[in-house]
């Protein structure tokens, strides 16, 4: 006897079909596949607008995946502690497994989407941490002393005004991931272990 699994739900809205699909989507979506052996949900979930999509896309891979100022364990351990304060499930998912796969420790990653206080951290990572955790959680009280630990363990403008932007890009996308009901492909959940 042959039983077919339902269908798994990966956001609460209508998720575009191969066919329907805007153009630049469905070049988004081959790549991915091709690159990554899956077509990640949040790029199936947030389709639906396809040019917004597209926009959102631009931004975020040029902050998250292409050469910045920050290492790329750097921007993701920035992602995983922001995502975690946010309890977004898809991020904190998603970007705990590229989290492993830079820093090749799959339980500093681990403890860092916990509680990063509890992970053998070097100061620059801790200040990091602290200041995505203060943006994250009380943007209002930022000062400009807040700034002042950053520079103290060596980062430059550059690389704070990066880190500030990827802290607020986490920010919105766990909103609009926790707001939709994203769900993570099962594959995020063996990489880098």
């Amino acid at each position: 006897m042959t039983t077919t699994q339902p269908e798994r739900r990966i956001s609460y809205l209508a998720i575009p079909t191969d066919d329907s699909a805007h153009e630049g989507v469905k070049k988004l979506w081959a790549k991915a596949g091709a690159n990554m052996g899956f077509v990640p949900n949040v790029f199936r979930a947030q389709s639906l607008n396809g040019e917004q999509f597209l926009a959102w896309w631009n931004y975020f891979n040029l902050l998250v995946n292409k050469e910045g100022h920050l290492s790329n364990a750097e921007r993701e351990m920035l992602a995983v502690v922001v995502s975690g304060l946010n309890r977004c499930v898809y991020c904190a998912v998603s970007h705990g497994a590229a989290l492993r796969v830079y820093l090749e420790d799959a339980q500093k990653a681990d403890q860092i989407g916990v509680n990063w206080r509890h992970a053998a951290l070097t100061e620059r990572e801790a200040a990091l941490c602290a200041y995505a955790e203060k943006l994250t959680l009380t943007p209002a009280e930022m000062t400009a002393a807040d700034l002042e630990p950053l520079r103290a363990v060596g980062l430059n403008d550059e690389q704070i005004l990066e880190a500030v932007q990827v802290i607020g890009m986490f920010n919105m996308t766990n909103r609009v991931s926790s707001a939709l009901g994203f769900v993570p492909n099962v594959e995020y959940h063996a990489q880098g272990r």
